[in-house]
């Protein structure tokens, strides 16, 4: 009896517990500023929070300013609210041409020039494989062409093939190359949709004097370009234009309370950036203004900042409002390469990243069911009555495409809390990188509970006395074994 009325005390204590938690975080909680945040970072003055324009100013300093404000503060080697990065636009060329045996390749048709300076000339071409550092050892390079396949094996997602292609470019140019030419023969990626989204400026990651390599793709879908067809190539690319975009990470830390846990970090984190401005819609609006992708995650860990910073939960919080993720991850994978924080000390990132909702019912988590951690979110989204579902859509490859998979590669459990939908469906896609997603069309009461519960979730996980880790049998589990020594 008495060991039975000991269990019955623990619970209504640890019930206690929770419910205490969640009203701390209602009472906390200032609806009408989180409101006004989001409405600023999503208006039309923003132009879309375009990394390459100077309206971006605006959105990091609004930002940087809020952590300041809540008490959050810089992290060391740190430009005090940022991380610095260089970022070069390369627009592309007024004229490319190339021909290869008998066929013939144009700029914005079946080849792209993604980077570097015009080029002319007549040039022998070098297989390269995947341009790995194994494929470019002992080759003669020099005033020469290297010929890659886009990626690598199994990694063929689009931000693996730009990450992966500015390493190639670094190789090529050290090896002595005028050039590198990938063969885009990716199953996943169709070429048509590459062409649309990459013959206009793009941001790269600037690589130094390997950026000055031109750096072409082409398509290659029946994969022909291989043997005795690569000799040589006749290439003509004129008017190529590129120059240097300061980007900048936002990023600040909250020290934890607990004397041993406080050198373990969670890191919170969600991408400000947005598409900029585009094709004007039916209505003739043209500034794409990102409310749900990803202004409503901005809203969230800004006031993550604020409450923790007035209530510190044991683990230490790292804060972070990656720039460029619409550009290829690139933010975050800065960051994941060049770390403010030893990366071993960083135990979960939960990550933010939005397209939209079609249930307000729901909280749909990426990357649901691979991590110790879950029971801590779903427990968190049903106390403030919603439910923590998995990822509906597979087929999209989500988990690949937002900023949480650059920590995740590293080892660090890393899903992505993001608003509730059922299904990549048309209410999705009627938002999703469109003119149209603004905050007045957006449920508010909701986006609130959506607040609420990741500041919930942040300090289920941080409070944690066990250190999340991947399930048994996951593709990180064994990076991140390496990572924290396990």
């Amino acid at each position: 009896m008495q060991k039975s009325l000991l269990t019955l005390g623990l619970l209504v204590i640890s019930g206690s517990l929770v419910l205490a938690q969640k009203q701390d975080i209602e009472k906390k909680f200032d609806g009408k500023t989180a409101i006004s945040e989001f409405t600023y970072l999503a208006s039309d003055e923003l132009m879309g929070r375009d990394p390459a324009r100077p309206e971006m100013k605006l959105a990091y300093t609004f930002i940087a300013s809020s952590l300041e404000k809540a008490g959050a503060k810089p992290i060391p080697g740190a430009d005090g609210f940022y991380q610095n990065i260089p970022f070069r636009l390369s627009s592309p060329p007024k004229s490319g041409k190339l021909t290869i045996g008998i066929t013939d390749y144009a700029q914005g048709k079946n080849m792209l020039v993604l980077d570097g300076k015009s080029l002319t000339g007549t040039f022998e071409l070098v297989e390269v494989g995947f341009g790995m550092e194994e494929d470019f050892a002992g080759k003669d390079l020099k005033g020469k062409i290297a010929v890659a396949n886009v990626g690598a094996p199994n990694r063929l997602t689009p931000s693996d093939l730009f990450s992966l292609g500015g390493e190639k470019s670094k190789r090529a140019k050290e090896a002595g190359a005028v050039a590198l030419i990938e063969r885009f023969n990716a199953p996943a990626v169709p070429w048509q949709l590459a062409s649309n989204f990459l013959n206009r400026a793009t941001l790269t990651l600037d690589q130094g004097s390997s950026s000055d390599l031109t750096y072409i793709w082409v398509e290659d879908l029946k994969n022909q370009l291989r043997g005795d067809v690569l000799t040589k190539a006749n290439l003509e690319i004129t008017g190529k234009t590129n120059r240097s975009v300061d980007g900048k990470n936002v990023v600040a830390w909250i020290e934890g309370t607990d004397p041993n846990l406080k050198n373990e970090y969670v890191l919170l984190s969600a991408h400000y950036d947005h598409v900029g401005v585009g094709t004007p819609d039916a209505q003739g609006d043209s500034i794409y203004n990102g409310a749900r992708d990803n202004a409503v995650g901005t809203v969230a860990v800004m006031n993550a900042a604020k409450y923790f910073a007035q209530n510190p939960p044991k683990r230490s919080i790292l804060l972070a409002l990656w720039t460029a993720e619409e550009k290829g991850l690139l933010g975050s994978a800065y960051f994941a390469n060049n770390p403010l924080v030893p990366l071993d000390q960083i135990v979960y990132n939960l990550n933010i990243d939005n397209a939209g909702y079609n249930d307000t019912s729901l909280i749909t988590v990426i990357g649901l069911g691979r991590t110790s951690g879950d029971f801590l979110l779903e427990e968190a989204a049903a106390e403030f009555g919603v439910k923590a579902v998995s990822d509906p859509s597979p087929e999209q490859g989500l988990y690949d495409r937002s900023d949480n998979v650059n920590f995740a590669r590293k080892g660090i459990p890393a899903p992505t809390f993001s608003l509730g939908f059922t299904a990549f469906d048309d209410s999705i896609q009627k938002y999703y990188h469109k003119a149209g997603d603004h905050v007045d069309n957006f449920d508010l009461d909701y986006a609130q509970i959506y607040w609420k519960a990741f500041i919930l979730s942040a300090q289920k996980i941080a409070n944690w006395d066990q250190r999340p880790a991947w399930k048994a049998g996951d593709k990180y589990e064994e990076v991140s074994k390496q990572l924290y020594g396990k």
